[in-house]
């Protein structure tokens, strides 16, 4: 790929709406897939009262929209401002107490998981039916679209058309919990009838990178449920 159509696949641009300013993809194809579309507001003439507390609206109790999920709540019910990255906004912004909850529990993954998706990692790839598995280092491209392999070979898998995810796992640790070594993914190729099968295994060194594959398997798998939680909405 040039230089110049990375650029533009990555270019951002600030865009005003009714809930805030957001920073886009300049071009809407190159959006994220972990992203969500602001909802559609429900009508002021449609919530006379709180959608939580059944608070009655006047002068004094005033109306607002969740910027997530659009509905109207009173102050009491809508006053957190949450960092809502998913959609965007450069600021934090008004959300009721679920939705709070959720964008809480979802800026864990952009700051902690997406970087370590974004730095790599290295396994042994095997495409197909191969037998014979290929030493990759695997990441995610920085507009978050595809998964980059770069071995002896180069390989990209865009994010939206993987179709089944699975962390493959071994033993217990002292903690009680499995630990990831590895990944088998599915995904369609434009033009392709059948999918295509790819497995990731972390290699057995003792220099730390085996620490670390485990790390970014557990970050996907993060990233995975956001992807569905993504075609859901």
């Amino acid at each position: 790929m040039s230089s110049g159509v990375a650029a533009r696949r990555d270019a951002k641009k600030l865009v005003r709406s009714p809930s805030g300013l957001r920073m886009v993809p300049e071009h809407r194809a190159f959006g994220s897939p972990f992203g969500l579309e602001e909802p559609q507001w429900v009508p002021d003439k449609e919530c006379p009262r709180c959608m939580q507390c059944d608070a009655k609206f006047d002068f004094i109790t005033r109306k607002h929209h969740c910027r997530r999920c659009g509905k109207c709540f009173c102050d009491r019910c809508c006053s957190q401002k949450v960092p809502l990255r998913r959609m965007c906004f450069v600021d934090p912004v008004r959300q009721c107490a679920e939705c709070a909850l959720v964008s809480h529990r979802e800026a864990e993954f952009y700051d902690k998981q997406l970087k370590v998706l974004l730095s790599g990692a290295t396994f042994l790839v095997t495409f197909g039916d191969s037998e014979k598995p290929e030493t990759m280092v695997c990441r995610l491209s920085s507009n978050q679209r595809c998964l980059i392999l770069d071995g002896d070979s180069h390989h990209e898998v865009e994010i939206a058309h993987i179709c089944t995810v699975q962390i493959l796992t071994e033993g217990f640790t002292p903690g009680g919990s499995t630990r990831a070594t590895g990944m088998f993914l599915q995904y369609t190729v434009p033009g392709a009838e059948a999918s295509t099968q790819l497995r990731l295994m972390a290699g057995e060194d003792a220099n730390g990178s085996k620490r670390q594959a485990a790390a970014w398997l557990a970050a996907m798998h993060k990233a995975t449920k956001l992807l569905y939680e993504s075609r859901d909405q």
